[in-house]
């Protein structure tokens, strides 16, 4: 047997000894995820009254993006009375693991008082705007007991499992009217808006004055907002940043127009606008 050969053969066995571990991988992979990552519904407790229903759906929603915004809760109880009850509900949508209590109307307590719940199953469908849908059944007088037990509401659901999106971080230019002190001179910059050296400016050649306050009649933020933050930290009491964008606060206070003209002047994309009165 020649050496080629030999190499030939050992290659080709380790090429399938190869395919072979990676399939077994891949259904190992597949079976874990389908075992311990499949969506699951949880029975939680219903603040809505005796035809409410909470639930809460947890997935893997970066592997399997998806807007659920339906839940259908379905009876079947052919040994029973009544034999089959089906109710729905639309709701806003979860993109990822969240949590609903809603009103299902008088069906939900026809399912909770059936007659033969022990040999009778309820299914739960959740589906996605776009018609994915997630099944569990239950045996029915488990489903109800779950319902009965259950201490957990959909307000903790959430906020056990709310997603915290990182705030970015811009930097901007710091902005006064008064300057810093020199450092050799300790001495401090004049100028003609600073109201401590408005005397001195009246009676100038130039006849700068500083600018007396004035009060506003509207102020709001165009499109393009990069929640910078210099708004609010300049004037909190009309400006509120969040997560995507700049708020006017309700009740802003509108008669500071000098402290609205710094945040409009601090915005480094400019979005600030606002009317004067008169």
């Amino acid at each position: 047997m020649s050496t080629s050969f030999l190499s030939m053969s050992i290659a080709g066995l380790a090429a399938v000894g190869l395919v072979v571990t990676l399939g077994i991988v891949s259904l190992l992979t597949g079976g874990l995820h389908f075992l311990f990552a499949r969506p699951k519904v949880h029975i939680l407790k219903s603040q809505e009254g005796e035809t409410g229903f909470a639930f809460g759906l947890s997935w893997n929603s970066s592997r399997e993006p998806a807007k659920y915004d339906k839940v259908k809760v379905r009876l079947f109880n052919p040994f029973g009375s009544p034999t089959q009850v089906e109710v729905m509900k639309k709701f806003d949508a979860g993109m990822s693991t969240f949590a609903r209590d809603m009103d299902m109307g008088p069906g939900m307590l026809n399912i909770i008082q059936a007659q033969g719940l022990d040999n009778a199953t309820v299914m739960v469908e959740v589906t996605s705007d776009a018609g994915t849908t997630h099944q569990q059944q239950f045996k029915a007088r488990d489903f109800v007991e779950r319902m009965t037990l259950a201490r957990e509401t959909a307000d903790e659901f959430n906020g056990t499992h709310e997603i915290v999106k990182e705030k970015p971080f811009y930097h901007t230019v710091q902005r006064s009217f008064i300057s810093e002190p020199l450092p050799q001179s300790n001495k401090t910059l004049k100028l003609a808006t600073n109201p401590e050296f408005a005397g001195e400016f009246a009676t100038a050649g130039g006849g700068g004055e500083a600018q007396e306050n004035f009060a506003v009649s509207k102020v709001w933020i165009e499109p393009g907002c990069i929640v910078c933050n210099a708004c609010e930290a300049i004037y909190p009491e009309v400006f509120e940043v969040t997560d995507d964008t700049c708020l006017i606060r309700p009740d802003a206070p509108l008669d500071n127009g000098l402290l609205i003209l710094e945040a409009s002047d601090a915005c480094p994309v400019e979005v600030i606008k606002f009317d004067k009165i008169g």
